[in-house]
């Protein structure tokens, strides 16, 4: 299993695109095992010049990782529904359901938590 086979995308009213959830997903499901692609700290430099900037996740060593799947696509909230850890050994993030997650939600991260992980570069929506 890559992610639950119920995850689709469409617009969000954070902007761009979400993840949501066509059916319930119950606390501490993996929604997600995302595989990345590990970027040096050279590298994450130069992503900061391309798009690619809105989507990559700080990784060991002052790297960066693309993450494959819906990985990179998750939007940020204050108080999300989904945690995420990262597996170096593996190479990949893995999704985690803080709460039970209602049919139709939004699948939301925070991007500011943990000790790896940066400030916001965008306004958050409604104070998220």
């Amino acid at each position: 299993m890559t992610h639950l086979p119920f995850l689709y995308l469409r617009p969000s009213e954070r902007g761009g695109r979400g993840v949501f959830t066509a059916e319930p997903i119950a606390k501490d499901t993996v929604v997600e095992l995302a595989p990345v692609i590990v970027l040096t700290g050279e590298d994450r430099q130069l992503i900061h010049r391309t798009s690619l900037h809105d989507y990559y996740f700080v990784w060991e060593d002052s790297g960066a990782a693309l993450a494959l799947g819906y990985g990179s696509l998750y939007n940020h909230d204050s108080a999300p529904n989904l945690d995420y850890e990262m597996d170096y050994g593996f190479e990949q993030i893995r999704f985690t359901a803080l709460r039970d997650i209602r049919g139709g939600e939004e699948l939301l991260i925070n991007y500011m938590a943990g000790d790896e992980r940066e400030g916001l570069w965008f306004e958050p929506v409604d104070g998220q």
